[in-house]
């Protein structure tokens, strides 16, 4: 079972590989430190070292070891935060002041794969002799998900009443039943935790994805880092809305605003501010899009349908997740924004009255058209290519929606198939089109 709340968690960008794994890693770190610890180091390696200066994962590090979470953490007082410990050099943890220096004890290894993914860390705890008193590993696999060396990647076995773990399974639960795909996966939510509790959390996923929209559309100004990218959302925004008042407005315009709501989400994501994994932050935006043009453009579209749209995207994301991987460092970007947008097209088509059948073929298109893409960000930054993008994920989601209501469900290529062939493709594709920054787009197009 994993549940929507594993697939849509509420944190900071740039991303959830590399900024929300890397906190909840040093975090737990921090929990677990034996007594007598006096000082602490961090190594990352593999895509975490190539771009994590990039993607914040040094901040990341930093703040996880003073014990922020990525949920609860106000993006505004990072600066504050990051200074301090630059200057103060400890953190405390235990009622004890422990010795990090942010220049000495973060060690970027660009030589090193650890064997697990490419997103490994090892923290180690020194004593007052500098003998080492312990030392853990942790990988950041995607989506946020962290695990420990030893640690198994498959959630644990928990008992809920319509158990599924390939399309085929959900589809024959689904007809055995007789419910929606998100009737049952609210049934499997349900069995974890109380009904009330899960619509109260579906409704703060809703609020933040809609007010990460609202941030972008509202800000201007460059990007941080070296490519001084400009926001655009708001410009763009600014002009549709003024096209509302001509009689000039093409029928192409919806595309233009589902592109905007995307991009607004992946600007706020690529300054660090809050959005939702959903499943990744490199993906952020599409999720988010696709609901907000259900909500404002398409009719009468009520509030308890949003809540099936985010069960049946999770019902599909948790398929992507366990049969393949959500991880650009892993597969590419066709296991970020393709999920994303292959979880977009189901949900939409749900929202649009699809049989289970029809969402099925919804997804499996996005994905489909997704196959082989590379995660290749110049400069390391969560910003080009990524920021568009989600744009054109979010309108693909659409068309995907739409030519599945178009059919009747029935299909050649299932969405397992297809989730099996992203799987493959992933691991034949060559590492440094693996959010590495050392092949592609951050190669050939120069930085400045």
């Amino acid at each position: 079972m994993i549940s929507v709340f594993d697939l849509f968690k509420i944190g900071i960008g740039p991303s959830s590989s590399h900024t929300v794994g890397p906190m909840v890693a040093a975090r737990r770190f921090r929990e677990g430190l034996p007594q007598g610890t006096r000082r602490v180091t961090a190594e990352l390696f593999g895509s975490l070292a190539w771009t994590g200066k990039g993607h914040g994962s040094d901040t990341a590090i930093w703040l996880g070891l003073m014990g922020a979470a990525p949920d609860t953490l106000d993006p505004d007082e990072v600066p504050v935060l990051t200074a301090r410990l630059a200057i103060q050099k400890f953190i405390e943890a235990g009622g004890a002041r422990i010795a990090f220096d942010t220049e000495r004890d973060l060690i970027f290894d660009f030589a090193t794969l650890l064997p697990l993914h490419s997103n490994g860390m090892r923290f180690r705890a020194f004593g007052e002799d500098g003998a080492t008193l312990e030392e853990r590993v942790f990988y950041s696999i995607g989506g946020g998900f962290v695990v420990e060396e030893g640690e198994t990647r498959e959630a644990p076995a928990q008992d809920v009443p319509h158990p599924f773990a390939t399309a085929a399974e959900l589809l024959s639960a689904c007809a055995r039943a007789q419910l929606s795909i998100a009737d049952l996966q609210m049934a499997n939510e349900c069995a974890l935790r109380p009904r009330e509790d899960v619509e109260r959390g579906l409704d703060a996923i809703l609020d933040a994805m809609f007010a990460s929209i609202d941030r972008g559309l509202a800000r201007e100004g460059a990007l941080p880092g070296r490519l001084r990218v400009k926001r655009r959302a708001r410009a763009i925004h600014d002009q549709l809305q003024a096209d509302r008042l001509t009689n000039q407005r093409p029928p192409h315009e919806v595309m233009d605003w589902v592109s905007v709501f995307a991009m607004a989400v992946n600007e706020e994501n690529a300054a660090g501010g809050r959005i939702v994994t959903a499943p990744t932050n490199g993906a952020a935006g599409i999720v988010p899009a696709v609901l907000r043009y259900v909500r404002d453009i398409c009719p009468d579209t009520s509030h308890a349908q949003l809540r099936d749209f985010l069960l049946t995207a999770a019902a599909v994301g948790a398929l992507i997740k366990r049969n393949a991987s959500i991880s650009g460092a892993e597969v590419g970007c066709q296991g970020e924004v393709g999920s994303a947008a292959s979880m977009a097209a189901a949900g939409l088509a749900a929202v649009l009255g699809a049989s289970p059948a029809q969402i099925e073929n919804a997804a499996e298109i996005a994905m489909e058209h997704h196959l082989g893409m590379t995660c290749d960000p110049i400069g390391g930054l969560v910003q080009i290519p990524c920021i568009e993008r989600n744009a054109f994920g979010a309108n693909k989601a659409i068309a995907a929606a739409s030519l599945a209501l178009r059919g009747d469900g029935i299909h050649h290529v299932s969405l397992d198939q297809v989730i099996e062939t992203m799987r493959q493709t992933g691991a034949d594709m060559q590492s440094k089109y693996k959010e590495t920054s050392q092949g592609g787009l951050a190669v050939n197009v120069p930085e400045c």
